[in-house]
């Protein structure tokens, strides 16, 4: 609900609080007082056009604030979060201002915010019915998702089924147009895919082949050079058959151990270099023998290395190919390959599930949709019927209200029985509000078939059916008993009260019989400046106690307050306080 709204320099409101209780608040005041500024201030602050001809003459800006509470949890509250507004001691501050030069600002719970965000926070908060509003209810989507929540859980749950399945039928839709989109590109690919994979096959390389073919490559094309360079070392070793006696390694090593064991025994130190001597002479002997056994085993082999060469070439090229740094990772594309032609070669049966899924979840969205449609054609019939028994009572006894529930047909929507439908998330209808204003003329839409006075009787009838479904919790009506009176102005206030029990309600009117039913009086007046030679008019806003609603009723019916005027104020506000304790 609205806590209190502040305006400062629109129109003729200089500088105004209203404090805004729950239930019914009426807003009275002389003709030019302003009360049609609490309605433009409430449309500005929640995003409605800013006007700077609306900014008063003497000001620099008009201001509109307000202070609102929301539910937790709520769709308003969690938009306000997300824009990053702060809540205020649990409560949501919403600022609107107008230069005179027409720049216009938001403020949300103490964030600059576009003012959009104020627009989009007016649709989960607020419905304004006047003679010149866009009403929320004239929209179709909303006359649609109106009527679903008046039928309750018969339509709602049917609904919500259709949503379920529709999102999973465009699920389904949208994979196979993907799969079918990109049939050509899956052939190409696999048939890349499958030559890959039958070269690998082809050379069959083993893990780490190539880094084993390089070694083997490098050793045989060296040959000669490694047999004479181990030749070498083992003559140095091991001696020479035509060398002087003496001379290679092994002989001077087991020389130099005689020598140093020769004297060992009389330094125990020298007893250990004599060990350590003898250690080098057999590892002498090892390594000669190593050498004899490498030389063996190297064989300059023309043949083996042209093999070996072109093998390695062979593996080269698939490395090239395949972008991988080795033949491991050749061997591990090859394996990833293998996985993607299997998932490639079952598109086609998965096609096949799909389509067969397509047609099943088709044929029951069809069928769901008719029943929805039925369901919903049912409750348009009794809310139509309940709507034109407000309107009887509300001085238009010859109106009529429908609520049309039509289906557009569609090249590409949904099967439906015998015909193919324009499809939503919601079902394949379309409901539109109409009204038949006198008896002959013809159904029309309802702000094309109703005066501005009429047509807010309409919204306020539409809202009274609709009371206890609709999630709006304020509701603004300006001037909706505008062109009746008498037992209609009664039965047009008690509806009021009725609309009260749910939401938060704000009238502006002229009707005493209205104002009677109000549970808090918003009266707007003049300052005594206001009516000065030259002076520009300023008006205030102020709470009537119970003496100030006699004092304002007696204005209404009379134009003054006089005895008789007051005695039968005191008989509306006593008939209208006993007509809420007995409904």
């Amino acid at each position: 609900m609205l806590e209190e709204m502040r305006i400062r320099g629109l129109g003729v409101i200089d500088d105004a609080v209203l404090p805004l209780e729950p239930g019914l608040t009426v807003v009275t005041g002389e003709t030019g007082a302003g009360k049609t500024m609490v309605v433009q201030g409430l449309g500005l602050l929640f995003g409605g056009r800013a006007d700077a001809g609306r900014v008063r003459p003497d000001a620099p800006r008009a201001v509109v604030e307000g202070r609102l509470v929301l539910a937790p949890g709520s769709a308003a509250l969690d938009r306000a979060l997300d824009a990053g507004a702060e809540l205020d001691d649990g409560t949501l501050l919403v600022s609107r201002s107008v230069s005179a030069d027409g720049r216009s600002r938001a403020h949300l719970g103490g964030r600059s915010v576009p003012v959009g965000v104020l627009a989009e926070l007016a649709e989960q908060v607020l419905a304004v019915h006047g003679q010149s509003d866009q009403q929320r209810l004239l929209k179709t989507a909303r006359q649609r998702d109106a009527l679903d929540r008046y039928a309750g859980p018969p339509v709602l749950g049917l609904r919500d089924r259709f949503r379920a399945d529709w999102a999973r039928w465009r699920d389904v839709r949208a994979t196979l147009a993907q799969l079918r989109t990109e049939g050509a590109e899956r052939l190409r690919e696999a048939e890349l895919l499958r030559l890959g994979v039958a070269e690998v096959e082809q050379v069959a390389p083993q893990p780490g082949e190539d880094v084993a073919l390089s070694a083997e490559i490098e050793r045989l094309a060296n040959a000669d050079d490694l047999r004479a360079a181990a030749a070498e070392a083992q003559v140095a070793l091991t001696g020479d058959e035509d060398a002087p006696e003496g001379t290679d390694a092994l002989q001077l090593l087991v020389a130099a151990r005689r020598s140093v064991a020769a004297a060992a025994g009389h330094d125990p130190e020298l007893s250990v270099l004599a060990g350590r001597l003898a250690e080098l002479a057999h590892l002498a002997t090892d390594v000669a023998g190593e050498l004899a056994s490498y030389l063996a085993s190297v064989d300059a082999d023309p043949v083996r290395l042209a093999v070996a060469q072109d093998r390695l070439a062979a593996l080269t090229g698939l490395v090239r190919r395949s972008a991988a740094s080795d033949v491991d990772g050749v061997l591990a594309w090859a394996a990833r390959a293998s996985d993607r032609l299997l998932e490639l070669d079952g598109a086609d049966d998965r096609i096949a599930a799909l389509e067969e899924q397509d047609v099943r979840l088709e044929s029951s969205l069809g069928a769901l949709a008719l029943e929805l449609s039925a369901a919903r054609t049912e409750a348009a019939q009794r809310f139509g019927s309940a709507v034109t028994v407000e309107l009887a009572a509300l001085a238009m006894p010859h109106a009529e209200v429908t609520a049309r529930v039509s289906q557009r047909p569609a090249d590409d929507g949904l099967r439906a029985g015998d015909r193919v439908l324009s499809a939503a998330a919601d079902g394949v209808d379309e409901v539109e509000l109409l009204l038949v204003p006198h008896p002959g003329a013809p159904p029309r839409a309802l702000h094309k078939g109703a005066s501005g006075g009429e047509l807010s009787r309409v919204m306020l009838a539409v809202e009274v059916v609709f009371a206890g479904s609709d999630p709006v919790p304020v509701m603004v009506f300006d001037e909706v008993d505008a062109g009746v009176g008498g037992r209609a102005a009664v039965e047009v206030g008690r509806r009021l009260a009725r609309l009260a029990r749910s939401h938060q309600v704000i009238v502006v009117t002229h009707l005493p019989q209205v104002a009677a039913f109000a549970d808090s009086h918003l009266l707007v007046v003049k300052a005594p400046d206001g009516v000065a030679a030259g002076a520009v008019t300023r008006s205030g806003v102020v709470a009537l106690d119970e003496a100030g609603r006699v004092v304002e009723l007696s204005r209404m019916l009379a134009g003054a307050d006089t005895g008789l005027a007051r005695g039968h104020a005191e008989e509306l506000l006593a008939a209208a306080a006993q007509d809420r304790a007995a409904s």
